[in-house]
C-alpha cells in the first residue's frame, strides 16, 4: 500500500534539514507521556518522528517505552511502520499527499493496538517545500478528518488546540477494542 511517492519523500527530506522542522511532538509529550501512564502503554509507535523530539520529551519525564519504534519516510533508517500499543502521529497528517491520506489513516489502524495520539493543524504552515506549495498539503475543517477516522477508530477524546495555528488532536481506540 502506498503511503508516499518517491518525489515527495525527497522534498521532505530536505524539509527536515531545517532544524526547527518537525518541533510539535515536544509540546505534546506530556500528554503522550499521561497516555502512557493510564493506560499502561509498553510500546510506542511514533509515526511520521522526524529526528526523534517526541522521544526526548518522553526521556525528560523518564517514561521511555519499553519499546520506541520511530517511522519517518525522510529517515528510511528507521525502518517500516511498526504495529504498538500507542500509536503517535503528531503534526504530521496535514502533511500528507492527498490522494494518499486514506492509505496512510489505514495504515495507521493496522498498527495501533490499543491508543491512537494524533494531532491535526487546519491552516497553513509557516514552511514552504523546495517546490513551493506550502508544507501543509490538506487543510481541511475538523469535520473532514473525523468522517476519515470513524471508519477505523473510535474517538474517546477531541481537543482544539492553538499550537503553531488553529488544530486539533484526537485519542482513538481501533473499532471493537477492549481498552478501557
Amino acid at each position: 500500500m502506498k503511503t508516499i511517492s518517491e518525489e515527495y519523500r525527497k522534498l521532505q527530506q530536505e524539509l527536515h534539514k531545517n532544524p526547527n522542522y518537525g518541533v510539535a511532538s515536544t509540546h505534546f509529550g506530556p500528554f503522550v507521556n499521561e497516555l502512557i501512564n493510564v493506560f499502561k502503554i509498553n510500546s510506542v509507535s511514533d509515526y511520521g518522528a522526524g529526528k526523534k523530539r517526541l522521544l526526548e520529551s518522553l526521556e525528560k519525564f523518564n517514561n521511555t517505552p519499553k519499546e520506541y519504534f520511530p517511522y519517518d519516510p525522510a529517515f528510511p533508517e528507521y525502518g517500516p511502520a511498526k504495529e504498538a500499543d500507542l500509536v503517535v502521529c503528531i503534526d504530521v497528517l496535514e502533511h500528507i499527499e492527498p490522494e494518499l491520506i486514506d492509505n496512510v489513516i489505514y495504515e495507521l489502524s493496522l498498527i495501533t493496538k490499543k491508543i491512537g495520539f494524533f494531532t491535526i493543524h487546519m491552516g497553513p504552515a509557516g514552511k514552504t517545500l523546495a517546490d513551493g506549495r506550502n508544507a501543509h498539503l490538506i487543510q481541511k475543517p475538523s469535520s473532514w478528518w473525523l468522517e476519515k477516522f470513524v471508519k477505523y477508530f473510535d474517538i474517546f477524546r477531541l481537543e482544539q488546540h492553538n499550537f503553531m495555528g488553529l488544530g486539533f488532536w484526537i485519542a482513538v481506540m481501533p473499532k471493537n477494542s477492549t481498552t478501557n
